[in-house]
């Protein structure tokens, strides 16, 4: 299993920019080929100091094997997401793999 976790900064300047993003992501991410979840979201607050909330939006999605993923990041809907969507409303961007 691998796991590929991203966390996005939006900017601030564009007050529709995490619905932008959100929308983006299920429409161009959630239907490609050997993912096994798909999940995004805005940050959910919380009381905890332990838990981050500096960013605006997350994006957690699980493949089969690491050369799944490494599909998923050529797939032309993932290229198409990156140009149209992400690098339109996005500051900053970490992302976390894990197997």
């Amino acid at each position: 299993m691998f796991s590929h976790v991203v966390i996005f900064w939006t900017d601030p300047a564009q007050p529709d920019a995490v619905e932008k993003l959100i929308a983006g992501a299920n429409q161009y991410l959630k239907g490609i080929p050997g993912m096994l979840h798909f999940h995004v979201g805005k940050m959910a607050s919380s009381h905890r100091p332990v838990v981050d909330q500096s960013y605006q939006a997350g994006l957690n999605t699980v493949f089969a094997s690491k050369q799944a993923q490494d599909e998923y990041q050529v797939h032309p809907q993932h290229v198409e997401f990156v140009e149209k969507v992400f690098k339109q409303v996005c500051t900053k961007v970490v992302i976390y793999d894990f197997e």
